[in-house]
């Protein structure tokens, strides 16, 4: 009886972990293939780098996400942190916030694109610091924590805008949203190379190694010479680091920088990260996932909005399929560990 039933288990298993691996590539695929069948123009190569133009945003501070995810961390605060991010990019770029209505460069001597980035990126990194710190050494629970940032960092924005944009770059700094490299968006690339970077940290370095054990088990993590709050404190960081370089993205493609930017990303990007199969319990979870799960995301609204679907079904459905996508990753999690 044991011998004839033990193949059977085996195969089950197998299937859960080839789900567990590939299910959401798999979902993309037939997503694509089902919108192709609606509307052939879908595929058409114009179309394809519009979406992934439009997944590069929000793909960059999924990268940092995915590394908070895998501490059994969150943040629920990007989508502020980006348009603080985006605005100190502004007023570094142009100088001040003299002419903010102008669409045209003001001629003002400003200090130039990458002053602008470095203080996008230091500003980012240094809120995720300081929301790190506090949920390890004050024992706040990071939801907590970073609902609150959710609305400071918002508030700082409209205080430095005065509610308005902030807008016209001059050409160099606008290159790194509109450019192009070949036929290839700069920031498809600036995402690329960042999720190359960061699938090389998490798979081949100590650091990487570190942060899936904190996941895994935080006090076992601590007992084998882990300095688990360290950890902690540097993946709040790298998510604030890549709020600021998307802000920046986000300000050069649009030439404006809005105090209403990034408003809802918080959902887009967990959802991107979680679909790409990171648990939210930590420790389990890759880079190439979240690529994957923001280019589902993209395809997806893609997709609806080449039929016609309002904004407002969009989110409907992209909140559904997170709350299938958790509920499925633990049915199979549960199924591969029997």
């Amino acid at each position: 009886m044991t011998d004839t039933t033990e193949p059977v288990e085996r195969g089950t298993i197998n299937f859960a972990r080839l789900l567990v691996n590939f299910g959401p590539l798999l979902f993309l695929v037939a997503l694509m293939i089902v919108f192709t069948a609606m509307k052939p123009t879908f595929i058409d190569p114009i179309n394809l780098f519009n979406i992934l133009r439009q997944i590069s945003i929000t793909g960059l501070i999924a990268l940092g996400m995915t590394f908070v995810i895998l501490t059994a961390g969150i943040d629920l605060s990007v989508g502020s942190l980006l348009a603080l991010c985006g605005m100190v990019a502004a007023v570094v770029a142009k100088g001040g916030t003299a002419n903010t209505l102008s669409l045209e460069n003001s001629g003002a001597q400003g200090f130039g694109w990458f002053a602008a980035l470095l203080a996008a990126v230091a500003v980012g990194a240094a809120a995720g610091g300081l929301q790190g710190l506090a949920i390890t050494r004050l024992k706040v629970p990071p939801f907590v924590v970073t609902l609150g940032g959710l609305t400071v960092f918002r508030g700082l924005t409209l205080t430095i805008s005065n509610g308005g944009p902030i807008s016209g770059f001059n050409p160099a700094m606008r290159w790194f949203g509109t450019g192009l490299i070949g036929p290839v968006p700069v920031p498809v690339i600036i995402f690329a190379i960042a999720a190359v970077l960061c699938h090389i940290v998490l798979r081949y370095t100590r650091y990487g190694r570190a942060v899936y054990a904190v996941g895994g088990n935080a006090e076992a993590a601590r007992l084998s010479g882990l300095r688990v709050d360290r950890i902690l404190v540097s993946v709040y960081v790298i998510v604030g680091f890549f709020s600021g370089l998307a802000a920046f993205v986000l300000s050069a493609r649009l030439n404006s920088s809005e105090a209403v930017a990034g408003i809802g990303y918080e959902l887009t990007v967990i959802s991107a990260v979680v679909i790409g199969g990171t648990s939210l319990f930590g420790g389990i979870g890759s880079v190439g996932g979240t690529v994957v799960g923001a280019a589902l995301i993209g395809v997806l609204q893609n997709g609806l909005q080449f039929n016609n679907v309002s904004s407002y079904t969009q989110s409907i459905v992209i909140g559904l399929i997170l709350v299938f996508a958790v509920t499925f990753d633990r049915w199979l999690k549960s199924r591969v560990r029997r």
